[in-house]
């Protein structure tokens, strides 16, 4: 017998089919879109500018549904057990337990390489059944135990984005 006789699909190229766009790229000094660390926080960015503006002012927030009374993290724009569009903002607990954590030794996100090794965890806030991610920060991640207390801290960042982090130590 000569020959398969199954089709031949055409090898991959890497160049875009003709007639397409080039993809648009932003002008902007810092790291690239997509593998910055923290999101952009104005109105034109995120329907969740009120979060960032929270943060800001020193208040760690979410939303809530007024309709069925869930608590959502991270915040949200409709509730996503009702899907009511009108939202409460609450503000959090300002302290926690550490539940679960981990060091970053290396292979860090783009522009924390030189902070490494540090610390990332779950915390469990205080009063509310929520466990949140975040860099936990005030101890070296060899001292940390896994119920530690911790405080909810927010900071700015030179560009003026907003975050939040963990700061051991402080807590009930």
């Amino acid at each position: 017998m000569s020959g398969d006789p199954r089709p031949r699909r055409p090898k991959p190229t890497l160049e875009p089919p003709t007639g397409t766009p080039p993809p648009t790229v932003r002008e902007e000094p810092g790291l690239p879109f997509l593998l910055d660390f923290l999101p952009r926080q104005d109105e034109k960015e995120t329907r969740l500018a009120r979060f960032y503006a929270r943060l800001k002012e020193g208040r760690l927030s979410t939303t809530r549904c007024p309709r069925d009374g869930l608590l959502s993290w991270p915040p949200r724009t409709v509730c996503p057990k009702c899907h009511a569009g009108e939202l409460d903002w609450v503000d959090l607990p300002v302290t926690g337990r550490l539940y679960a954590f981990s060091a970053v030794l290396g292979g860090a996100p783009l522009g924390m390489e030189d902070q490494v090794p540090f610390a990332v965890g779950m915390v469990d806030l205080d009063g509310v059944a929520l466990r949140l991610f975040g860099r936990i920060v005030g101890r070296p991640w060899n001292e940390l135990s896994v119920g530690d207390a911790v405080g909810v801290e927010t900071y700015t960042e030179p560009d003026g984005r907003a975050f939040y982090r963990f700061r051991a130590g402080r807590g009930p």
